[in-house]
This record gives structure tokens, C-alpha cells and sequence, in this order.
């Protein structure tokens, strides 16, 4: 598709601010953290030096203490909310305080592993590797502080999925703040509010953000936090990211032990994410100590962090068998499913990758590549939107969306299935 790939291009130069990428212009005007390591994925199709800098510039922007905030905001822009002057963290360059599931460490590794110049790609990912370590070392040490083997959230939005009903039960016990400050939204100004989370959500977003602030974002707002879930699409992306820093530790030549003493202990505590009644991962609300009910496809995640097993394809084959477009990000026959809304049912193309890639690697190519085909299906019948209706396959969300054209690149638009 000679006339898509280009369009993709043109996306991504659209995209690019000199050095990062935004997500879409207006509704993600910043450098949002995993946004920015798919879309390296992307442009290594056609320019491996930006690849690398789009994590390098991401990376240059880390905390002191090993953490890689959600968004880097690198200048002014009023269309979006809360930006700098709402989270004042104080830092250089201006970013929010809290951070995303982590996947540069995954991103780097399938970079070097494609790279065409290896010599060149060597170079830039030994540079990247203490900063890499450092973020893990951060997870570890600031989110599980007892070493139980996972990590905690502490904000909806620092698990990407931001509105999923695997949250309603921890968001629903939250108090909003009765002192919250009057904020007024933008992200409804560019996408239709049926597509967006609800009021009642972003009052509690911005009642952690508040308290948050106050609390200077010290660690201690771990415990702190109302809202406290062992999310599994970051405890599986994190399990994912720590065997591939150990893959590039090995690579040149440095210790592993503590990489994998993470790994050993996150292998034995996500089965405590499995729900006795669906035998799926779903959050566990850490507050409370209960499952979830509404299992969401953050558990075929497991796929990718390398825990698929012959149960898990059967779920998840159960789950895209009367989709149109797979894979619905809530199950299309869940009463909570919502099929425009964000994270309550749309398909995600970055998702499909990361499922799919987890298939590919678990020995079922065959469904790797019938996600694939979907996936360019959507693409190819409706553009490069942030997600997609699994239902008609109709684009919702921001247009001309970074990641989905990445995407498109690295994986899609492909012959070969996986990652």
C-alpha cells in the first residue's frame, strides 16, 4: 500500500516537532512517554536516526530519581488541560508528575534488533542503558517498595487505559476533593465528549493531580494516593521491559542479577491478577485488596510479557470470535462495553501490536496474523485515527494520530505477522 505508507510519512513529519512527536495536533499538542516509543518503531522504517531520538529526547527529560513522566510538555500550549502550570513539578524541562507503562526498554531492543547500521544502533542503545535501568530501578524501588513482585499505580492515566470500567469500582469509592479548583476541559473540544471520558471521571483525575501537587510528588504519594490498582497492562509491559533489559545488558556486558531478581518476583506474583471466575488477569485494587470484575484485554498483555499460555489463546479467540474488528479493548457482549468510548471497547492498532507480537512469539502465528489483517483492514478502510469502533471499524479519537501511523510502518502494513 505504496499510498498509505506515504501517508504515514507524511503523518509522522506532520507529527514532528524537532525531535519528538506529538500524538495529533491540538487534542496531544506535548511528547506523551509510550506515544513516543511506538512511533520510534515507525520511523525506523525510513530514518533510523530519528528513531533513536525520539527515546533519546524522551529519555533526556527523565527525573533525578529514575522516573519517565507521562508528558513532557517541551512548550506552551493553552488547547490542552492540565498542562505545566497545573501539575508544577518544577522541573526542566516542564512535565507532569506522574509516569506510563513502560516499554522504551522493548522498543529499544526491537530497534537494535532491525537496525540496518547495527554498529550505529549498538552505539545509541548502550548510551540509552543506564537511563533504562534507572527508570526500571525506579518502578521497582518507588512503586513496590516491599518487593512483592507489583507495582502500583497510583493515577488512572498512568496506565494509558484512562477511563477503563476495570477502574469503575476504585473510581466510584474515590471522594472527589470538595476544595477542587474549577478547571475547564479541551480534550472536548476536539474530539465529540461521547468519545471521551465522562465529567465525573476528570473531577477525580484532577483530585489526584491536586493532591499530588501538594505532596510535591515525593514517593510517598504511593501510599497516599485513594487510588492504588496493580494495573496488569503495566505489570505486564513492565515484566516484557525488564527481559528485554536484560537482553541489551547482556549485549554489552553488564550485570543482570538485579533485573532478573525483578523478573523472579513478578513471574511469581501475577498469577495473583487471575480472577477465579474468568481465569483472566484483571486489576486488583490495592486499597480494598479485590479483583476488578470487568476484565478488559490489557490481560492478553500477558502475551507479551511471555506469559501466554494455551488457556490464554483460548480467551482471547473466544473474545475476538463475533468482533468485526479485533481486538476490543472491553469484550463486545460486557455490559460496561461502550464501543466509541476511549477505553470502555474501541480497538487500538498499538495494542493489536503488542498482542499480537505476544501470539507470534507464543506459536500461534496464524492468529498473530488474522489480528494483523485487521488491523489493516481498520487502517486501510478509515485512516490513521487514535482508535477505532470494533464494531464498524469507524475511526474515533484524534485524526492523523502518530502511534496508528507508526504502526501502520512497523507492523501492519506488513506481510509478516507478529512483532
Amino acid at each position: 500500500m505504496p499510498d498509505l505508507d506515504a501517508r504515514a510519512r507524511v503523518i509522522l513529519g506532520e507529527n514532528d516537532r524537532g525531535g519528538f512527536t506529538v500524538p495529533t495536533s491540538g487534542l496531544y499538542p506535548f511528547q506523551w512517554n509510550w506515544d513516543s516509543c511506538f512511533v520510534a518503531l515507525g520511523f525506523a522504517a525510513f530514518d533510523e536516526d530519528r528513531a533513536w531520538q525520539e527515546i533519546e529526547t524522551l529519555l533526556s527529560s527523565q527525573w533525578a530519581d529514575g522516573m519517565v513522566p507521562s508528558i513532557i510538555f517541551h512548550q506552551d500550549d493553552p488547547g490542552y488541560f492540565p498542562g505545566p502550570e497545573i501539575w508544577a513539578t518544577g522541573r526542566t524541562p516542564h512535565s507532569t508528575g506522574i509516569t506510563q507503562p513502560p516499554v522504551a526498554a522493548s522498543c529499544v531492543r526491537l530497534l537494535l534488533e532491525q537496525a540496518r547500521d547495527r554498529s550505529a544502533a549498538e552505539h545509541r542503545a548502550r548510551a540509552l542503558l543506564p537511563k533504562l535501568l534507572a527508570s526500571h530501578r525506579w518502578f521497582h524501588e518507588a512503586r513496590d517498595p516491599s518487593g512483592s513482585g507489583l507495582v502500583t499505580t497510583i493515577h488512572p492515566w498512568e496506565t494509558g487505559m484512562d477511563n477503563s470500567p476495570a477502574w469503575d469500582e476504585a473510581m466510584a469509592r474515590m471522594e472527589v476533593a470538595p476544595d477542587l479548583e474549577p478547571y475547564e476541559r479541551r480534550d472536548t473540544g476536539h474530539v465529540d465528549a461521547s468519545q471521551r471520558p465522562h465529567k465525573s471521571d476528570y473531577d477525580r483525575y484532577m483530585t489526584l493531580v491536586e493532591l499530588f501537587r501538594r505532596h510535591g510528588y515525593a514517593h510517598e504519594i504511593e501510599a497516599l494516593s485513594p487510588w492504588r490498582v496493580a494495573d496488569p497492562c503495566t505489570n505486564f509491559l513492565l515484566l516484557r521491559a525488564d527481559r528485554d533489559l536484560a537482553w541489551l545488558a547482556e549485549q554489552f556486558g553488564e550485570p543482570t542479577r538485579q533485573i532478573q531478581i525483578w523478573i523472579t518476583r513478578a513471574e511469581a506474583a501475577l498469577p495473583r491478577l487471575l480472577h477465579p471466575a474468568t481465569g483472566h488477569p484483571h486489576a486488583l485494587d490495592l486499597v480494598t485488596g479485590e479483583l476488578a470484575p470487568t476484565p478488559t484485554s490489557a490481560g492478553f498483555l500477558s502475551l507479551w510479557a511471555g506469559l501466554g499460555d494455551a488457556a490464554t489463546i483460548e480467551r482471547l479467540e473466544a473474545w475476538i470470535a463475533p468482533t468485526p474488528y479485533p481486538v476490543a479493548s472491553v469484550a463486545i457482549d460486557d455490559r460496561r462495553f461502550e464501543s466509541r468510548r476511549y477505553w470502555r471497547g474501541p480497538t487500538w492498532a498499538f495494542a493489536n501490536f503488542m498482542i499480537a507480537d505476544g501470539l507470534a512469539r507464543s506459536g500461534r502465528p496464524d492468529l498473530a496474523s488474522r489480528i494483523q489483517t485487521a488491523t489493516r483492514t481498520l487502517i486501510e478502510r478509515h485512516g490513521f485515527f487514535e482508535y477505532f469502533d470494533p464494531l464498524t471499524g469507524e475511526g474515533c479519537g484524534g485524526d492523523s494520530f502518530s502511534w496508528t501511523a507508526a504502526m501502520w510502518l512497523a507492523w501492519a502494513s506488513r506481510d509478516r505477522a507478529g512483532g
